[in-house]
């Protein structure tokens, strides 16, 4: 089948199905024609193709990736499976790895399995201490600037809030290298003393250079982790009126239900976008030696979406100290998602939390099935939703501007000379 997509002759794809949210019904799943043509989604004609059902969605959206990290696992694996054992593991390798040669060289296999999966946008974050925010952001805007036409990128900085003694003195400089080079600025939130202070600071940085802001937040079992709460509370106070993200919230599912259901109002009323990563917080969170875990670390999304929280899905870590396995394939994101969070059974609109969601939390050009917008689809042989998430979906057909591109993954053994431990 893939033959019939080298060409850009106009087509009428008869019988696909897609998800109801994506074409403005209330339904699961629905069967519909659709037509393509120079390269786009038009509204009807064409040579008519019958797709016996098979699904199509449109290229995805990966919100919150870690280019940077990705694939280092060969040589700097976790020694214990533990979050902290994550943190240093990535510290020492971090200081004794990344130049510019070997960030590079990582990101861009990260984006060639990106792409053949069918992923047309990520925000990547980067760790950003001194002095790597000098080596991996330059290093980020040549790739950008080389994936362009394939896959969107954004970046976000990362930093600890308690990495410097003041937010305003300390991340400054970086938040120029973040203004520059035209991104995010981010942070890891934990509960110190004086965080109320620190995040009126980052807030300042980001608003004096226009820049949108992201948070990894309160990834922990710990129930008294509430920097999301601060977080609302914050953006409310000061009448922030740019986008924020924050990932993970693991300790709402801990908490008591009416204390998390009281944040989870006030995130709503904040306008917050909330992006999980469930395989990455399935890995990390309430591991212990010897014991099964009781708690995955997937954050409320039900009770999100209930209160009108627009909720994402991405892939976060890949083969590094946070997250052993993954390959930026949002299929398996969903998969995954899907099993772990119960989204079946529930929602008719779940799909947009992997496609539509994200990409209007990043402000990344519109992806749906109208008519006027790009050919980027995935077609899958899979006909319902128990079909696409039984098999890995190593057969689907990826479509660039209505052309079928080659998804053949780059193979490991591009990384290997990168991959003696130090």
């Amino acid at each position: 089948m893939q033959d019939l997509f080298q060409t850009d002759d106009p087509i009428c794809l008869r019988n696909v199905t897609v998800p109801g949210c994506l074409v403005g019904q209330d339904s699961d799943l629905v069967t519909i024609d659709l037509s393509l043509a120079g390269g786009q989604i038009v509204e009807t004609g064409g040579r008519e193709i019958d797709m016996q059902r098979r699904m199509v969605l449109p290229c995805f959206t990966d919100m919150h990736t870690h280019l940077d990290k990705g694939h280092i696992w060969p040589r700097a694996a976790n020694p214990d499976g533990t979050f902290m054992g994550a943190l240093t593991t990535v510290a020492g390798d971090r200081t004794a790895n990344w130049s510019a040669e070997d960030v590079r060289t990582r990101m861009e296999f990260s984006l060639k399995c990106a792409y053949a999966h069918g992923t047309r946008a990520i925000r990547t974050h980067l760790d950003s201490i001194p002095p790597q925010d000098s080596i991996s952001w330059p290093v980020f805007t040549e790739m950008r600037e080389a994936w362009a036409g394939r896959i969107d990128l954004q970046a976000a900085s990362l930093i600890g809030c308690d990495t410097m003694e003041s937010i305003a003195d300390g991340y400054a400089a970086t938040a120029d290298i973040v203004a520059a080079s035209g991104g995010v600025l981010g942070m890891v939130t934990y509960p110190v003393p004086d965080l109320k202070q620190r995040l009126l600071e980052f807030f300042d940085l980001a608003g004096a250079r226009g820049l949108e802001v992201d948070f990894h937040t309160d990834e922990t079992m710990d129930p008294g982790s509430e920097t999301l709460r601060l977080i609302a509370e914050t953006v409310l106070e000061i009448g922030w009126d740019k986008p924020v993200a924050v990932g993970h919230c693991c300790s709402l599912s801990t908490q008591d239900e009416a204390r998390a259901g009281d944040t989870l109002d006030l995130v709503a009323k904040a306008g917050l976008n909330v992006v999980s990563l469930p395989m990455c917080n399935l890995y990390l969170q309430d591991r212990h030696a010897g014991r099964t875990p009781r708690n995955r670390g997937l954050t409320l999304v039900h009770e999100m979406v209930a209160r009108g929280i627009r909720v994402a899905f991405a892939s976060d870590n890949t083969r590094d100290p946070f997250y052993a396995y993954g390959d930026m394939d949002m299929v398996e994101v969903m998969r995954e998602a899907t099993r772990l969070g119960h989204l079946d059974h529930s929602r008719s609109d779940w799909p947009s939390a992997f496609l539509c969601n994200p990409t209007d939390a990043c402000g990344f050009p519109v992806q749906d099935l109208a008519a006027g917008h790009p050919a980027d689809l995935i077609i899958f042989s899979a006909r319902n939703w128990t079909e696409l998430f039984s098999r890995p979906q190593s057969d689907r057909i990826v479509l660039r501007g209505g052309r079928a591109i080659d998804t053949t993954l780059p193979a490991y053994s591009e990384l290997d000379a990168l991959m003696e431990p130090t």
